[in-house]
């Protein structure tokens, strides 16, 4: 629960920011920087608020804005296009869903909670490939990026607290 007074639910802050945000860091980490011969991870830092606005609230908005940030994605990485906007849908649908299970628990669970939406939209981004190439993606990789996702579990949290309560009618 936040600590803050009820603040109004301006679509700028919860819908457009968030987003904003998650395009400008996928393009920070695309970046081609190696440290000791490494590459920087690619998470999917869409994920961040595709959970969080279900968590949030139901929206007529919201899906229009997973499926811009999943395009956004198929365009920057080179992917077929749809690819990411459908998982990113998938995982949204899913959690949209469990929304009334996930009320009241605690972060811990809250974090299980994200990993299994990002399991979720990994596992069909995973078969969306397959489909489209005839060929089996690196599992390895899928398993990288799929840790690398669920540690931005904090930033989805911090964006559920901030606007979990802005709205009086889901009290």
């Amino acid at each position: 629960m936040s600590l803050s007074a009820a603040r109004p639910l301006n679509p700028w802050r919860w819908l457009a920011l968030p987003a904003l945000i998650c395009i400008g860091a996928t393009m920070l980490f695309a970046a081609p920087l190696r440290v000791f011969g490494l590459q920087l991870p690619e998470p999917v830092f869409a994920m961040v608020p595709t959970f969080a606005w279900a968590v949030i609230r139901p929206s007529v908005l919201v899906p229009f804005g997973v499926l811009l940030l999943g395009l956004f994605l198929d365009s920057f990485w080179g992917g077929p296009t749809g690819l990411w906007g459908l998982s990113l849908l998938a995982a949204y649908a899913t959690v949209l869903l469990m929304r009334n299970m996930m009320s009241g628990q605690s972060r811990a669970m809250m974090w299980a909670w994200f990993a299994g939406a990002t399991g979720i939209a990994m596992l069909a981004g995973f078969l969306f490939t397959m489909l489209d190439s005839l060929a089996i993606p690196s599992l390895v990789g899928v398993l990288w990026q799929f840790l690398a996702t669920v540690l931005l579990f904090p930033f989805a949290d911090y964006l559920v607290d901030q606007f979990e309560d802005a709205d009086v009618r889901f009290r």
